[in-house]
């Protein structure tokens, strides 16, 4: 019997069971955190967390499919919760843009936009806060924790900037 066998630590069984398994979890893994090389990094980390912790399964509490499958599911959750990924999930920075590489339609006029050529005015700590926050969709927390800043600084710069700005623009 597998289970018996995954219990025994046999890696042949390990085998069979990603043969027997891999394709429902990469399944749903893919459909909560909906990238492909993210999809592939949980399910890998859900089989090496089944291997080490098979000897919990209790085979009373429900079958081996359910377990695994809320092991993958409960990983590819934390995945989408975790900082880094919601940081890499960003938009992304507007000289990687495809915008840069499309050809402007004959009514576009680039002296209307501008903005980002606006922003080089800034001291330096203006111009970091308000490209984190509008450039790279952080929110005024997150910028703080990037920076290692107090909130209430990113705020007061985010203030103070968004004045400069105001007045540059007019």
């Amino acid at each position: 019997m597998l289970v018996q066998r995954l219990r025994d630590r046999d890696e042949s069984a390990m085998t069979l069971f990603y043969e027997k398994y891999s394709n429902a979890l990469y399944g749903v893994i893919f459909r909560i955190v909906k990238k492909e090389e993210i999809a592939e990094d949980v399910l890998q980390e859900s089989l090496v967390k089944i291997w080490h912790s098979f000897q919990s399964y209790d085979p009373s509490k429900g079958r081996l499919f359910t377990w695994v499958l809320n092991i993958s599911r409960n990983l590819a959750i934390d995945k989408i919760r975790s900082r880094q990924y919601r940081v890499n999930s960003r938009t992304q920075p507007i000289e990687e843009s495809a915008a840069l590489r499309q050809a402007a339609e004959p009514s576009f006029r680039p002296e209307h936009i501008g903005l980002q050529e606006v922003t080089r005015q800034l001291n330096p700590e203006q111009k970091q806060i308000i490209d984190l926050l509008y450039f790279g969709g952080f929110t005024q927390s997150e910028v703080a924790e990037e920076l290692n800043l107090p909130l209430g600084t990113v705020k007061t710069r985010a203030r103070a900037a968004i004045k400069v700005l105001s007045k540059l623009i007019r």
